[in-house]
């Protein structure tokens, strides 16, 4: 090997343990138990992942001032989804692990009124501002889905649907990993898409 190639892999790998700290943790792998967890909503009551057993949960990491989370609520295409499956049981947080500060942060006020003016509908807004439950899952973009079924497994990790933009014309057009994995499991079968690649704002960790 080159003397300048030595250097240079040395260099690159110094270059990454130094950025590694910074990244959320590796995420639980799709198939196993989802990881446990408790976060106060925007009320102050408590939740705890244990609370919902027998449960299909759907997690949403959400920040308001990223336009991929806007193409999303702007069009009503995520309160439909929040709506509609609400009925059906299943389960719907929406996370926001934005440090004080950054974009995105809201405090329990801020929350509340946020969730009434965009008519959203999820069980509630958990705030996770340390990025613990964030770091915990590996939410890497706002909007970053993952769905655990009613055995407490983790079934889908991934993006909402397929098409990568902040256009809401491309809503109609994708496929909605989402709402086809809800679907399967609703109805007993196993989910066929499990992983896809998330797409949006980077989650804005303290």
């Amino acid at each position: 090997m080159k003397k300048g190639v030595l250097i240079t892999g040395m260099m690159l790998a110094g270059f990454f343990l130094i950025l590694s700290p910074l990244a959320p943790a590796a995420e639980t792998p799709v198939g196993k138990p989802a990881p446990g967890f408790s976060l106060p909503d925007s009320t102050g009551k408590t939740h705890s992942l244990s609370d919902y057993k027998g449960k299909i949960i759907v997690l949403e990491w959400l920040n308001h001032g990223c336009p991929y989370v806007k193409k999303h609520y702007n069009s009503g295409n995520m309160q439909k989804l929040q709506k509609t499956y609400g009925a059906k049981g299943v389960i719907w947080f929406s996370l926001v692990s934005s440090a004080p500060g950054k974009q995105g942060y809201m405090t329990p006020e801020e929350t509340t009124e946020t969730v009434q003016q965009k008519k959203a509908a999820p069980k509630a807004v958990l705030l996770d501002p340390e990025g613990t439950v964030g770091k915990l899952y590996g939410a890497k973009t706002t909007p970053h889905m993952f769905i655990i079924d009613s055995e407490g497994v983790l079934v889908y990790n991934g993006g909402i649907d397929d098409i990568r933009s902040t256009s809401t014309d491309d809503i109609a057009k994708a496929r909605n990993f989402v709402q086809m994995a809800l679907d399967e499991l609703l109805a007993g079968k196993e989910v066929t898409v499990r992983t896809s690649q998330p797409y949006g704002c980077s989650v804005k960790y303290k």
